[in-house]
Formats: structure tokens, sequence, C-alpha cells
């Protein structure tokens, strides 16, 4: 995702040679909503990074965390769906401009993760690999939601940027990884349970493995993740040698 400094930034709008025009922020009462609505995700992640840590103090072990905050995770990282409909609204493109196809993957891949995944399969909550998803997505959730919250406000601390711009080199493949991880270790009791998988013959002549289907979403990583990673390494220079230059300008 692209990010402005405070105040709406201009955006690539892919118009070749004719300079981008400057998108006009939400009205007032819509900016309320939406600082409500990031300022409430923010809070929620929080939520979920504070029942981690007290569920590995209680332990004494990161085995297993998932139980702790299974319910806030999927409540919270349901409620990204919103936010996919906001980037398609165009409200927070106003704010910090975003890759709507890019924030849209993400989201949906991770709402997949949460209830088609780790929700559907329950022997795989108990893997490593979860918490592995689950830690990366807090503390990118955490970083991102304040990013959108200030920018709104038009008050962008330095701090937050450069981690919104920088933590994601290690986070990203992090989640990545997980994510991965957890999807092969759930094919074994998909096959097993023919979980969401249609055979026919049936009525409606159609057949469905959900087997295969995590396969290839599987295989859509190889592609999709490499082109992701770039952008966002792209977006990172951009944006923080824009503000390096401004600063050298002051």
């Amino acid at each position: 995702m692209a990010a402005g400094g405070s105040g709406g930034s201009r955006a690539d709008n892919g118009y070749g040679s004719q300079p981008p025009r400057r998108r006009r922020g939400p009205g007032a009462l819509a900016t309320a909503y939406l600082v409500i609505y990031n300022v409430v995700m923010t809070a929620g992640w929080l939520v979920i990074a504070v029942g981690l840590v007290r569920a590995y103090l209680a332990k004494g072990s990161y085995h297993s965390l998932y139980y702790a905050i299974e319910k806030p995770l999927k409540f919270f990282q349901t409620g990204a769906l919103l936010e996919e409909y906001l980037l398609i609204a165009k409200y927070l493109p106003g704010i910090v401009p975003s890759s709507v196809v890019l924030t849209a993957f993400q989201v949906m891949s991770r709402v997949f993760l949460t209830w088609a995944v780790t929700h559907s399969v329950k022997e795989v909550q108990s893997e490593d690999s979860v918490l592995l998803f689950v830690v990366a997505w807090t503390i990118t959730e955490i970083i991102r939601y304040s990013f959108y919250t200030f920018s709104l406000l038009n008050h962008l601390p330095y701090l937050i940027k450069w981690a919104r711009y920088t933590l994601f080199i290690v986070l990203y493949p992090m989640g990545v990884t997980g994510e991965l991880l957890t999807i092969y270790a759930a094919l074994p009791f998909v096959r097993q349970s023919g979980l969401y998988s249609i055979s026919l013959p049936n009525k409606y002549n159609f057949s469905f493995d959900y087997y295969t289907f995590l396969i290839l979403v599987m295989i859509s990583y190889i592609p999709i993740f490499p082109q992701l990673y770039f952008h966002m390494l792209h977006q990172r220079r951009k944006v923080l040698s824009h503000t390096e230059e401004h600063k050298k300008s002051e």
C-alpha cells in the first residue's frame, strides 16, 4: 500500500503522463466514522496481543495459545471485511492511497485462513504455525490501524509511518509461512473427512474437492507473494524517501 504523510497524498492513478489529481478526503461525518472504526480495530488487535501475552505468562509455553484469543481473533479479523468495503467506496484512499487489490487479497486470505481452515479443521488449532501467523497479523494490524487513525486526523507520527513501511519486511514472510504451514497441516484431515467437498452424482451435476482447492490456494502464493512483497518494498522506498526529503527541506 502507498501512504502519504499527514493529510491526503497524491496517488498514482495510472493516467500516464497526465498529472494525478488529488483525491478529496471524506467529509467530517465520514471522517469521524472512519476514525472510530480504526480506533476500535486498533483496540481489538491490542486485546488479542494482550491475550497472547497473558496466556503465555500463565502457561509458561507458547504452544496452543490460539485458544486464548480464538474469539476476538475471529471477530476482529472478520471485521476487516468492512475495511474492504471502505476501500471500494474510496473513503480510505482519500486519506491514504491504497491498493484495493492488495488489501482485498490480504483481507480475504486472512478471513479464509481464520474460518475455512483454522476454525473448520480443529486439529490444526494446536499447531505452532497458527501462532506464527497470528503474531504476525497482530503486530501488523496494530500498526496499520494506528497508521490509518493518525492519517485521518492529519497527525501521523514518523515512528508509526516507519513501522508501517519497515516491519512488514519480517512480518509478511512470517505470516505467509504460518499460513502455508497451517494449510499444509490441514490437508490430511480435509482429505480424510471430505470437508466441504461435493461428490458426483448429485442433482446439480457439480463436484468440488476442497482438498485440491487448498492445494491450489497454496500454489497461488508462489506468483502472488513476490508481487505483493516487492510492491511494498517499492512503496517503502517511495514513502520514506519522500519523508526524508521533506524533512531536509524544512
